[in-house]
């Protein structure tokens, strides 16, 4: 037995990367693959070689299986690693490995097939003695007319799904028809496969899944639970391990319940169990994912095993290494999903570009990231950038630990979920573990309220002042000398600023300066302040002695951007000649009194629900855009008459693209 010479990994971002990193680990050959906007991409520059698949429609690219193993073949590879998404349970996809004579690192291609449908896999959880939820199977034609058996509230899902996609709660039979057929739309996109399933849906569950590893030598263990129930779109962002809801007899159980079911059905390689968990700790099988999973690393900080290490090693022949009893749990890990989203705006994508990126890293810190510089965030993948995880010796150290370094993580130019991650790690739900998996749906509002107040509680005068001085000594960085008139725009007065921080500006009266400190007049109060240190987009200073850090940047629309202590400011001087471009918003203006309704992101339009002379209502759902593997409603802002249609079914859309304009 040996490991293998040369993987291909047929996956892109964080999770091609995090493979990379354990076969070069283990001394393999690293083969990636990319599409066309992924040619200057991470996981490219990391592997061995990288072959371009094909351009940035998914079908031509990622979700090619003729082109995945052909390229496979060509390198020379033994085995492919899918990762997750993408490819990873499509038991097709596996075959055409197996046929090809090249080892798919993962389960067998029956298996795949079996728990990779939600609606076979819940037959054999039954069968297997573990409880599960009631529901309804079929075409959408045969859930309908079987519905009245239902009881309300019901969720609907995707057979072949995972990730959270193609998931609905249905709380009255009238909402049925439209969601039965939406999910079935959204898991032919997603998954190839438009079978859905109706079962009871539990209020306010939580979900915790366990860990399992098989060999192909009939040895299977489990590597104990993980929480993740802090979800958004039925799709996680906060997990942890353990889990501090379970006593050790149901944590016993559930592990249990999950080795029971992965050796019923002979699992080989990683795979994940996941469970509803009412608040009696009733726990209920919800499906297994045959595959890594997203928040694995939780599983490794406290067990110390390697999963996708193991993983190779058991597809290249060899029996586990570890026994179930060697297994332990040590300390708590945390994990916090970082998205390109906007929760304030129901977590809309965000693609765009980056105009910085600043990453922290320290102690018992670990970040699997897609990017490790700024870049351009593109609309045709998931939008998850990045996971950070910590590890402490128990949960509030966890929790600490992870604040701390979301309030030094930096991100310019597109929204994302920090802030609110941030802000989720201090509530009272989380510190005191009264989670569920729509906890999100209930105080969304009130966290996006309290980021707003924090950043409007923060003192006014130092973002303005801390960008001046980093404008007028950026020179520095470079080593060219100051010219301090160039700086402050010799043809005003020279001993006043102005500075516009996000809508209000701020005229800022210059008293003294010399080649490391100033001091500023600034609403009628003096700032004494210092350098301490600088570099490109980030600067140290004092405040009248309060120590600052400031992460400056500037897009390519000439926009300026500074963050300091977790709050985000639009920034730009209004002295200066090369006064920057207006910003322009990723919002779009829909819900505003305009007649002109725009795309609020980049996309490709599934629907258009509506043509010219169409008398519409507010909110009605006008067209629906893909953006990110999700599907998101344009909603009518008031009522009116269509009087323009400039999109149609399959096209690519820009942001703030004219979609309707109103008579």
């Amino acid at each position: 037995m040996k490991l293998f010479d040369k993987i291909l990994i047929a996956n892109r971002g964080e999770i091609a990367v995090r493979i990379i990193k354990s076969a070069q680990k283990l001394g393999i050959h690293t083969v990636a693959i990319y599409s066309d906007a992924d040619e200057t991409a991470l996981h490219t520059e990391m592997a061995d070689e990288a072959w371009n698949i094909g351009s940035n429609v998914l079908s031509d690219s990622y979700l090619n299986i003729d082109k995945v193993i052909q390229i496979a073949q060509t390198a020379n590879c033994q085995a492919i690693h899918p990762g997750y998404g993408f490819l990873s349970e499509n038991p097709l996809f596996v075959e055409a490995c197996e046929n090809a004579g090249i080892v798919f690192i993962g389960p067998k291609s029956n298996v795949v097939r079996e728990m990779g449908n939600k609606i076979a896999a819940r037959a054999i959880a039954k069968k297997c003695g573990a409880s599960i939820t009631e529901g309804l199977t079929g075409t959408p034609k045969e859930i309908i007319e079987q519905s009245g058996q239902l009881k309300y509230p019901v969720l609907i899902k995707a057979a072949a799904g995972g990730g959270g996609k193609g998931m609905r709660i249905v709380r009255t039979p009238e909402e049925l028809p439209q969601a039965i057929e939406t999910t079935s739309r959204e898991a032919l996109n997603y998954f190839g496969d438009s079978t859905v399933y109706v079962e009871r849906f539990i209020e306010k569950p939580r979900h915790i899944e366990v860990q399992v590893l098989g060999d192909n030598h009939g040895n299977l263990i489990h590597l104990f639970e993980r929480e993740c129930s802090i979800q958004r779109r039925y799709q996680k962002i906060i997990e942890e391990s353990p889990s501090i809801t379970l006593n050790p007899k149901i944590r016993l159980e559930m592990c249990q319940a999950a080795v029971s079911i992965a050796k019923s059905i002979g699992y080989n390689n990683a795979g994940t169990m996941e469970f509803l968990v009412d608040q009696e700790l009733n726990f209920y099988f919800l499906e297994m994912n045959a595959r890594i999973q997203v928040e694995h690393p939780v599983t490794e900080m406290v067990t110390g095993v390697d999963i996708v290490e193991e993983q190779i090693r058991i597809a290249s022949g060899f029996p586990l290494r570890y026994k179930q009893e060697e297994i332990k749990q040590n300390g708590h890990a945390i994990e916090c999903r970082i998205y390109a989203e906007n929760p304030a705006n129901d977590f809309m994508p965000s693609p765009g570009e980056i105009s910085l990126y600043h990453q922290t890293l320290g102690e018992n810190v670990r970040l699997d990231a897609s990017i490790d510089k700024k870049t351009t965030i593109h609309s045709f993948f998931d939008p998850m950038i990045s996971k950070l995880i910590c590890w402490g010796s128990d949960r509030e150290t966890a929790r600490h630990k992870a604040i701390e370094m979301l309030d030094h993580y930096v991100i310019h130019g597109i929204e994302t979920n920090i802030a609110y991650l941030n802000e989720l790690l201090k509530s009272e739900n989380y510190i005191q573990n009264k989670l569920y998996t729509t906890l999100c749906d209930d105080i969304t509002s009130q966290v996006v309220q309290k980021i707003n107040l924090k950043k409007q509680n923060f003192h006014k005068s130092v973002p303005p002042i801390a960008f001046l001085l980093y404008d007028m000594n950026k020179e520095k960085i470079s080593g060219e000398p100051i010219n301090l008139w160039k700086q402050i725009g010799y043809w005003r007065n020279i001993m006043q600023l102005n500075v516009k921080v996000d809508d209000e500006n701020h005229l800022i009266d210059i008293l003294k300066i010399s080649e490391k400190t100033a001091e500023f007049s600034h609403q009628n109060e003096i700032f004494k302040t210092n350098i301490l240190s600088i570099s490109e987009g980030t600067i140290k200073i004092s405040i009248n002695d309060v120590r600052y850090v400031a992460y400056i940047s500037t897009n390519n629309k000439g926009v300026s951007f500074l963050s300091a202590d977790g709050n985000i400011f639009k920034i730009n001087r209004t002295d200066t000649l090369n006064k920057g471009l207006e910003f322009e918003t990723m919002e779009g203006n829909a819900g505003s009194d305009s007649n002109t309704i725009l795309s609020p992101m980049h996309g490709t339009v599934l629907k258009v629900n509506v043509e010219i002379g169409s008398a519409i209502k507010k909110g009605t759902t006008l067209a629906v855009i893909e953006a990110m593997k999700m599907e998101n409603n344009i909603l009518a802002p008031k009522d009116g008459i269509i009087e323009k249609v400039n999109i149609k079914t399959g096209q690519m859309v820009e942001s703030s693209k004219v979609l309707f304009v109103l008579e």
